[in-house]
């Protein structure tokens, strides 16, 4: 009945409306003086922009998510219309970058080294795209590389490591030996042997090329770590992706917080692992991929189009340290001064073992 009387009042509301404005005029003018109702026109959508991880993708706590925030950053900052991919194997990475050229993405990244021939082919066979590849360099003029000094920033950790070890014994554990992570090993190496020349390091890699899962192994990450806290190794430094993992939980089961130490790499991972870890991550390498990675969609979506090489080194503020967790905090001082240091050119850090 309620519902009855309000149809009822709604009618009679229309035939007064109705009948003055009859009165007014005849129905012609009446229907021009009538203002159309306003409407809100959908925002343009950005360009689409693809991201090709490597293999152990979004969620491996290291480089990939770090590239995976910057594509979210983009997403909600810039309005990209984003898209993303990881490859299974090796073998598939040509069909994934394929997948991205024919779903239409203007702006396509691959993430690590191993996209190089990939992107190298695709940028001659579509010239109207454009393509960043992190770790790598393509010389190209519809691509952006994007390099590190990974060796900058693993001094600092280096040192860190050397400063806080109790037993004079070191850990360096490398995914892949190739020339990219010999790098990360070099500047570990110069920073423990800039504090204390005397300290041993201990240097390991998980698999040789064309062996490239060494970046997705954490059981052999965890057996090698065991087997370097066993031998009196009381800080290692993993620069092996998702194998690093590994080495957290042998940190965990060699000792307590504060005896034995892990570093991570790429990402603050004290933010990322589970809180169980969290007392053993004595610092991370940071190398910042998110900072290049959002730089390149930026670039691309103010000027339509981004090229040529960028190195992201110390005094660009690409790589550095994490400070999470406070345990360097007392040390700080003197990681900052080797970061001056080097930022000033007065130390050149080695770039090869």
């Amino acid at each position: 009945m309620r519902n009855h009387r309000r149809l009822l009042s709604a009618i009679s509301l229309v035939s007064v409306l109705g009948l003055v404005a009859a009165a007014c005029g005849d129905d012609d003018s009446a229907t021009s003086d009538t203002a159309a109702p306003e409407t809100t026109a959908a925002a343009p959508a950005g360009p689409p922009v693809g991201l090709l991880f490597d293999i152990t993708g979004r969620g491996d706590k290291s480089f990939n998510d770090a590239a995976a925030a910057a594509l979210d950053k983009a997403t909600a900052e810039l309005g990209i219309v984003p898209s993303e991919s990881a490859p299974v194997s090796d073998g598939d990475r040509v069909e994934r970058l394929k997948g991205m050229l024919d779903a239409g993405n203007e702006l396509i990244i691959g993430v690590g080294f191993l996209w190089g021939d990939a992107i190298t082919t695709a940028t001659a066979e579509n010239p109207d795209t454009n393509f960043a590849i992190v770790d790598s360099v393509v010389d190209a003029p519809n691509a952006f590389s994007i390099v590190f000094a990974e060796e900058q920033g693993s001094f600092l950790v280096g040192a860190a490591a050397a400063l806080k070890s109790k037993t004079g014994k070191v850990g360096f554990i490398g995914g892949v030996e190739n020339d990219l992570i010999k790098k990360f090993e070099a500047g570990f190496v110069a920073g423990v042997q800039a504090v204390n020349a005397d300290i041993e390091v201990l240097v390991q890699y998980i698999t040789q090329p064309p062996d490239f899962s060494g970046f997705n192994d954490p059981a052999k990450g965890k057996e090698i770590a065991g087997a370097m806290y066993a031998d009196g190794a009381d800080v290692i430094y993993s620069a092996a992706g998702g194998s690093g993992l590994g080495a957290f939980e042998a940190a965990k089961e060699a000792g307590a917080p504060g005896e034995v130490w892990a570093i991570g790499v790429d990402s603050d991972q004290y933010n990322l692992v589970a809180p169980e870890l969290q007392p053993y991550i004595l610092t991370s390498m940071l190398k910042k991929v998110d900072v290049a990675v959002f730089d390149a969609i930026n670039t691309f979506v103010s000027t339509g189009s981004v090229s040529g090489l960028k190195s992201y080194d110390l005094a660009a503020g690409g790589v550095g340290y994490s400070t999470t967790g406070g345990f360097v905090d007392d040390i700080a001082a003197d990681l900052d001064a080797y970061a001056a240091k080097i930022a000033s050119g007065e130390i050149v850090v080695p770039s090869a073992p």
